[in-house]
């Protein structure tokens, strides 16, 4: 147990710094997606037709090309095409692009081509009925959207988003190839150092495991909460 522990031949402090950053970096690429997302269910959802091909052509892109390979590019390719942009200007040696900015990105990207079909059907399930009547009673469209929209397509999208979410915290594990030492590559670097292949893998999932199972509880509080306040808006307006 000695190797598990936070002291000078322990891995424990590696592997606690390793999930808080595969946390941090599924988080920060949820929110990369949930705004890219938003602009894709927008475009999937205008009258005119070439903003709708746009948004069917980015869930294709981000849909259809493996993960690996997005990152590949963003990171490798990223890096390369800034380096020869550099030398244009003088610069000397490879550019390297931030790991963690660019894994976000990346993830984030990815995850907004789901998102984007989760608040488009969170905006389908939408009664057009209460913004209709928003708008014959002359509430501005600001007040619509923050008041009638908004929460509801919240509402109807987190079971989707909570899938969205597992999804991201598994794909954070692909990071792992541009070096950043989150639960894969911590997991990578303890087994190959002591040879205990079997232990740091499993606790590397044991880990993912627990992620999982606490930000499903959290995601079950929300809808819990959301669905509370929205019987509570009911019963007030009946």
């Amino acid at each position: 147990m000695a190797i598990l522990g936070f002291g000078e031949n322990g891995w424990g402090s590696l592997i606690l710094s390793a999930a808080l950053t595969t946390l941090l970096l599924s988080l920060v690429a949820m929110m990369v997606g949930a705004v890219v997302g938003s602009g894709v269910a927008a475009a999937k959802l205008s009258p005119r037709r070439p903003v709708r091909w746009l948004g069917d052509g980015y869930s294709v892109i981000f849909r259809g090309i493996p993960e690996l390979l997005i990152i590949y590019l963003f990171y490798f390719g990223g890096s390369g095409l800034i380096t020869q942009i550099g030398q244009l200007f003088g610069a000397d040696g490879f550019i390297e692009v931030p790991p963690f900015l660019i894994g976000a990105l990346a993830i984030g990207l990815i995850s907004a081509s789901y998102q984007g079909e989760v608040f488009r059907a969170g905006r389908l399930a939408l009664n057009a009925g209460e913004v209709e009547a928003a708008q014959a009673i002359g509430m501005p469209k600001w007040r619509i959207l923050q008041r009638i929209i908004l929460p509801q397509v919240v509402r109807y999208a987190l079971p989707g988003l909570s899938n969205v979410w597992q999804m991201s915290l598994k794909d954070s594990a692909l990071i792992s190839v541009t070096g950043i030492v989150e639960l894969m590559r911590a997991s990578q670097v303890a087994a190959g150092s002591t040879r205990q292949y079997f232990t740091f893998y499993l606790i590397g999932g044991i880990c993912y495991l627990v992620l999982t199972l606490l930000s499903n509880t959290a995601f079950k509080k929300a809808e819990q909460r959301l669905g509370r306040a929205h019987q509570s808006r009911t019963a007030a307006h009946s």
